[in-house]
C-alpha cells in the first residue's frame, strides 16, 4: 500500500475518532437547557464530559496537522475555501471551552446562565458546520485547473450538505443523549434515555436520506457495506436504549458514528476534494500528497506516538468510568464555589 493511502486512512480514522468522541461533548452541551432543568442537573451533565471534552478535541487538531503535513494542496485548499465555516466553527469551539471553565468563577444565576447559552451555542455550531463541511468535501466543490477553491460562502449551504449538517446535529444529540444516561443516575438518566429512542428515530431518518443520497452519487460497494452496517447500528442502539441498556446503546451511536464517516471516506476515495467544474482538477491523494520523503518521517513519528496517546485517553476514561447523579453534587457548590473545592488544572467539577 502506498503511503499516500496510508495517510488518508490514518486522516480517515482521526475524523472518526474525533466525531465518535467529540460528537457526544456537542450533544451533551445542545441538551443543556433541554435536560439541565436546574442547577443541580446542569452540573451533573457537566460533569459527565469534564474530565474528557478537552482530550476529545486533540483529534481534531491531530487531524487538522496531519492534514497540512501529509497533503499540503488539500489543506490550502480547503482551508480556504471553507475559510468561514472553519472560523465559526473555531469561534464556537473557544466560547464553548470558556463556557465550560468560566462558568462556575461568580456566584450569580445571570453570569452562569449567560454561560450556559454560550455553551449551547458553541456546541450546537460545530455540531451542524462539521456536517455541511463534510457534505461538501464528499459531494464536491467547484476546484479549477490550478487546485483553487472557485465557490463563495453561499456554495457551501447547498442542499446536500445542508442535509449532511442536520444529519450531524441528530446524531449527536442522540449520542449525548445516550452518554448521558449511560454516565447518569436518578431523574437525568431516565430522561436522558426517554430523550435518546426519540432522537435516534429523527437521526435514524436524517440518516439514511443522506447516506442514500451519497451511495447513489458517489458510493461504491465498500461504502454501500458500510452505511448499511451504519443504520443498523443505529436501530440496534435506539432499541437498546429503550431496554434500557446504557451501555449497549452507546456503542450503537459510536459505532455508527464511526462506520458512517468511515464509508464517507471510502466513497470519497481516491480524491480529497473531487471539483464539480467540467475544466477543474479534483484533488486526490496523489496530487494533493506531499513528498515521499515527508510521509516516511511522520509515518514513523505516527507509530511511536499514537499507541501512548490511544492508552492515556483510553486510562483517562476508565478513571472516570462511574456514575454521577444530583446527589453527588454537595450544597455549597450551589452557592458557589469556595477556595479549594475545584481540583487541580482548572478543570470541571469531576471529583464531585
Amino acid at each position: 500500500m502506498e503511503l499516500t493511502t496510508v495517510w488518508f486512512c490514518l486522516i480517515a480514522v482521526l475524523w472518526i475518532g474525533y466525531f465518535a468522541l467529540e460528537g457526544f461533548d456537542f450533544g451533551v452541551g445542545i441538551l443543556m437547557p433541554v435536560l439541565g432543568r436546574d442547577e443541580r442537573r446542569r452540573r451533573v451533565l457537566l460533569n459527565t464530559i469534564g474530565p474528557v471534552w478537552d482530550g476529545n478535541e486533540v483529534w481534531v487538531l491531530v487531524a487538522g496537522g496531519a492534514t497540512f503535513a501529509a497533503f499540503p494542496e488539500w489543506y490550502a485548499t480547503l482551508f480556504s475555501g471553507f475559510y468561514l465555516p472553519l472560523l465559526l466553527i473555531l469561534v464556537a469551539l473557544i466560547v464553548r471551552g470558556m463556557a465550560i471553565e468560566y462558568r462556575h468563577k461568580r456566584d450569580d444565576a445571570t453570569w452562569r446562565a449567560r454561560w450556559d447559552r454560550a455553551l449551547f451555542w458553541g456546541s450546537l455550531v460545530p455540531a451542524v458546520l462539521w456536517g455541511v463541511a463534510f457534505g461538501n468535501i464528499v459531494g464536491g466543490v467547484p476546484i479549477d485547473a490550478d487546485l483553487e477553491y472557485a465557490g463563495g460562502f453561499l456554495t457551501l449551504l447547498n442542499p446536500y450538505a445542508l442535509l449532511g449538517g442536520l444529519t450531524t446535529l441528530s446524531l449527536f444529540v442522540t449520542h449525548g443523549a445516550m452518554f448521558v444516561a449511560l454516565k447518569t443516575d436518578g431523574p437525568v438518566r431516565h430522561d436522558a434515555r426517554v430523550l435518546a429512542t426519540r432522537s435516534g428515530l429523527v437521526a435514524a431518518v436524517l440518516a439514511v436520506v443522506f447516506l442514500s443520497w451519497t451511495q447513489l452519487d458517489t458510493g461504491s460497494l465498500g461504502s454501500a457495506l458500510l452505511f448499511v452496517l451504519a443504520a443498523v447500528a443505529l436501530l440496534a442502539g435506539v432499541a437498546a436504549a429503550g431496554a434500557g441498556r446504557e451501555g449497549w446503546a452507546f456503542l450503537g451511536t459510536f459505532v455508527t458514528i464511526a462506520l458512517a464517516v468511515a464509508g464517507l471516506f471510502v466513497a470519497l476515495f481516491p480524491d480529497v476534494m473531487p471539483t464539480t467544474l467540467a475544466d477543474g482538477t479534483s484533488l486526490t491523494t496523489t496530487n494533493a500528497a506531499a513528498t515521499a520523503y515527508t510521509l516516511k518521517i511522520m509515518t514513523v513519528v505516527a507509530v511511536v506516538f499514537t499507541p501512548v496517546v490511544l492508552a492515556y485517553q483510553a486510562w483517562t476514561y476508565w478513571v472516570f468510568r462511574k456514575r454521577i447523579a444530583v446527589h453527588h453534587i454537595p450544597e455549597p457548590v450551589l452557592a458557589g464555589d469556595r477556595p479549594g473545592d475545584r481540583p487541580a488544572g482548572g478543570r470541571a467539577d469531576v471529583t464531585r
